[in-house]
């Protein structure tokens, strides 16, 4: 695999399992999510991060946009959080953190083994 996108696949992984952390010794509750504004931007820089790393390993090799569930969706929602940032949707991020982000780990996991 190459180097680089080796990294990218950890860095992933590595923001996944920060939003997991923001809620490690407490459910998910989507009332406290959308109530605090720190982890809030911090479930969306994570998300930012996740969506870079995905444009980035398309760029240098397009074959893991079979080998990665929802590749253009998660770029989509990096460019929204950045550029869209005043549209972002609490229900929309809640959904992709519990719907979604769930899958994506599973992927990544497989791919760096």
């Amino acid at each position: 695999m190459d180097e680089r996108i080796h990294k990218w696949l950890y860095d992933i992984k590595i923001s996944i399992e920060e939003i997991d952390g923001f809620f490690e010794n407490q459910n998910k509750d989507f009332i406290q999510y959308r109530n605090n504004i720190m982890l809030k931007r911090a479930i969306e820089r994570n998300l930012e991060i996740i969506g870079e790393a995905v444009n980035r390993i398309l760029k240098r090799d397009d074959s893991y946009e079979d080998k990665t569930s929802d590749v253009k969706a998660i770029i989509a929602l990096r460019n929204q959080v950045i550029h869209g940032y005043d549209n972002i949707s609490d229900e929309n991020i809640w959904s992709i953190l519990i719907n979604h982000l769930p899958k994506l780990k599973s992927d990544i996991d497989d791919l760096i083994q």
